[in-house]
């Protein structure tokens, strides 16, 4: 894997990594068959920076108020020893206060590389998974890690909780609230596949311990705040559908080898910054190396990736641009001018395109009479 590393952070250029994370994994199975997507988040690229320079800036995202409003209530919950998390643990999960010991694993001893985390949080869990006297309760940003296409892509969650009766959960804060029982279903499901990701990296991390996959509970603890205030609550949350969707599209993912040894030798995606961090890189080269990876976009691709605007454009007047269930039901012909031709009559199905042929002609026949009739 180590040469692989190496051909990703060549691509990448001269600036660190982004790391993966839940969100961009569970973005990343959304759309499992685009390469271009699978090999920039590999590499660690800013696909926002990438955008940007190419003329089509990415506009979504967290905005730093919901991002500084979810750090402070993360710090809340886990202030004074974790005071407030512990109570809700034992409502929750039935956590005993002798039981509780607390390892904080966002660094050790002042080294905060991600390998040397991994290594330690491997060692912790290890140990609470044997049930030794000496074993922690809570794990407080563990560094946890998953195959993806083949490369590894490390992940911290916010903490894990390790009940004793041997099944370990997740435990995810997030600053959306929960009023009268009720969250936002879009932000609840969102969390919930993104705990996912977690329980999945937990569970790899232990079978290679030799321990089964209901080791780590399919109940996630997801901690809100309640009403309109910050008083914190938990809620368990069934993973179990996100977790065999996510399994089923992370196998389904191009491995990264593939797609490598299709490119050219020297591709980068470096923006070539100057010493006040300008990018420097040409856009039309920039452009042109993008654009030797293919895309898949979709119009779902605009509210979960960077790059989407670039990939509208460049698919302009293809199928895959009206959406999936579109492209697909026009039985794979990729050209809206094709469609439009096969519709009219005036082009010669190809081979394999007799009977959508036949569906467009009567379709664009039925719409031709209604809007006669309306007239």
């Amino acid at each position: 894997m180590d040469a692989l590393v190496d051909r990703l952070d060549r691509i990448r250029g001269t600036v660190a990594p982004r790391n993966h994370n839940a969100r961009t994994i569970a973005a990343l199975t959304n759309n499992p068959g685009c390469g271009r997507r699978g090999l920039m988040d590999a590499a660690g690229v800013n696909k926002g920076a990438v955008a940007g320079q190419l003329g089509f800036p990415a506009a979504f995202g967290q905005s730093r108020f919901a991002i500084a409003r979810g750090n402070a209530f993360e710090a809340q919950v886990k202030a004074d020893g974790a005071a407030e998390l512990l109570q809700l643990l034992r409502e929750r999960l039935g956590l005993a206060i002798p039981e509780v010991a607390y390892d904080d694993l966002s660094n050790v001893g002042g080294n905060a590389s991600r390998e040397v985390r991994y290594a330690r949080t491997r060692s912790l869990l290890a140990r609470a998974a044997a049930e030794r006297e000496d074993a922690g309760t809570l794990f407080d940003h563990p560094m946890l890690r998953l195959d993806i296409a083949g490369y590894y892509a490390y992940l911290e969650p916010d903490l894990i909780a390790f009940r004793v009766g041997g099944r370990f959960h997740v435990v995810e804060i997030k600053s959306f609230a929960v009023i009268d029982g009720q969250a936002d279903p879009g932000k609840a499901a969102a969390a919930a596949k993104q705990s996912a990701v977690y329980v999945l990296a937990m569970r790899e991390l232990l079978a290679e311990l030799g321990y089964p996959p209901e080791t780590v509970s399919h109940n996630v603890v997801l901690v809100c705040p309640e009403n309109f205030a910050n008083r914190p609550t938990a809620t368990l949350v069934d993973v179990r559908k996100q977790l065999t969707v996510l399994q089923r599209q992370l196998s389904r993912l191009t491995r990264l080898e593939k797609i490598l040894d299709a490119l050219p030798a020297g591709l980068s995606f470096d923006l070539a910054y100057d010493a006040d961090h300008n990018a420097t890189r040409p856009p039309d080269e920039l452009s042109k190396a993008v654009s030797e990876i293919d895309a898949r976009y979709t119009p779902d691709c605009l509210g979960s990736c960077e790059m989407a605007f670039f990939c509208r454009a460049e698919s302009a007047g293809s199928t895959s641009a009206l959406g999936r269930s579109i492209r697909d039901d026009l039985g794979g012909v990729e050209s809206v001018s094709t469609v439009l031709g096969l519709a009219r009559g005036t082009l010669t199905p190809g081979a394999g395109q007799e009977e959508i042929a036949a569906l467009l002609r009567t379709a664009h026949r039925l719409r031709t009479e209604c809007l006669a009739r309306a007239e």
